[in-house]
């Protein structure tokens, strides 16, 4: 059983959905770093539930930090953040006990714990757990920023919607990161808020695919096999409750393409080795190499839906019908962004630790 991720920025996640609260350690980071509480809380308002497009829990996510920080700078010591769970209406769930939810954890749930799982509002294994995740997040993406290095994503596509594509990466971060629905093209972001809403009249629910782009990590970062850049960044992405799939740069793309097509070919700019295109997404032999690291993210449709569906009563192991009640997300591809921002800036600074020492985010 595992629930911490890094090597030398390590960071565990606790609690369940409707417990008492939910929180993070995060450990490794080196002494000195300066926290920014109105950052984090900018970060976790991106992630809190707000308006028709989500669900009608509304927690204030007003968090605390328990240890790790003194005179508003990390002392070095493992840092403990805590957030508080309020709005919990446990009732909703208790009502359908043995009733397996489709595409939830219920049953693997049972399966790996026994029964003795925390099931109201989905336990640990629900999205809320990522609120303590997006705090956590936002102490890492500060670090970076201080570094040089920026991060930004957006919903690039929502059925047969699609945004455009960034354009000047500092510039367009800028703009999503005073954005509550992180898309670039005013038209298309319209478009996208009105699907949504017609599924939630209809009692369903929309996903789509996000896109990242991270500029300014420098070459020489990252491992050749088993911890590249890829699989280090796909790990904890894949930990994000509604990823079902990521790509790098040109991803299944590379499909169509011909080898003619899909290098990148070298060339001296500035005094610097660069490349022409980018579609490796800025990672060579698992290795950064200076350019920007572009990655896509599938984020499936909401699983908890208000249409009826077939199922299991583990109560009686017969078939069964469900009809989920209580308070859903039509969509958490908006929301989700924020989560996809954090995990990106762990890792990251997880492996910027690892190839030039903790001490490197206060030098």
């Amino acid at each position: 059983m595992k629930n911490s991720f890094g090597d030398s920025i390590i960071i565990t996640l606790f609690g369940e959905s409707h417990g008492e609260m939910i929180g993070a350690v995060v450990d490794g980071l080196c002494p000195g770093i300066e926290i920014d509480d109105g950052f984090i809380a900018k970060k976790l308002s991106q992630r809190k539930a707000a308006g028709s497009l989500s669900t009608k829990r509304r927690e204030k996510d007003e968090y605390r930090i328990v240890s790790g920080v003194f005179n508003g700078k990390t002392t070095g010591t493992p840092l403990c953040i805590l957030i508080e769970n309020g709005d919990t209406k446990s009732s909703d769930y208790e009502k359908t006990v043995g009733l397996l939810r489709p595409s939830h954890a219920d049953y693997t749930a049972e399966c790996k714990y026994h029964g003795f799982q925390d099931f109201r509002g989905g336990g640990h294994f629900s999205g809320r757990i990522t609120a303590p995740l997006v705090a956590a997040g936002a102490i890492a993406l500060k670090m970076l920023e201080k570094k040089g290095v920026v991060i930004a994503t957006h919903i690039k596509r929502m059925g047969d919607i699609t945004d455009r594509d960034f354009g000047e990466v500092s510039a367009d971060a800028e703009v999503l990161s005073n954005d509550s629905f992180p898309v670039l093209n005013g038209e298309a972001k319209e478009k996208m808020i009105s699907l949504i809403n017609e599924a939630a009249q209809k009692g369903d629910s929309v996903g789509g695919v996000l896109e990242s782009v991270v500029h300014g990590v420098p070459c020489g970062v990252g491992e050749p096999w088993f911890d590249t850049v890829e699989g280090c960044l796909s790990h904890i992405l894949f930990s994000i409750p509604a990823i079902k799939g990521v790509e790098f740069g040109a991803g299944f793309g590379f499909a169509n393409m011909k080898g003619s097509q899909a290098n990148d070919a070298f060339a001296v700019r500035d005094g610097k080795v660069t490349t022409l295109t980018n579609n490796n997404g800025g990672i060579n032999g698992g290795i950064t190499n200076g350019e920007d690291i572009v990655f896509r993210c599938a984020v499936k449709p909401t699983p908890s839906i208000f249409k009826q569906q077939d199922t299991v009563d583990l109560n009686t192991m017969e078939n069964a019908k469900l009809s989920i009640k209580g308070r859903h997300d039509p969509a958490v591809i908006h929301r989700a962004r924020a989560v996809v921002d954090s995990v990106t800036a762990l890792c990251l600074a997880d492996l910027l630790a690892q190839r030039f020492g903790t001490d490197y985010f206060t030098e």
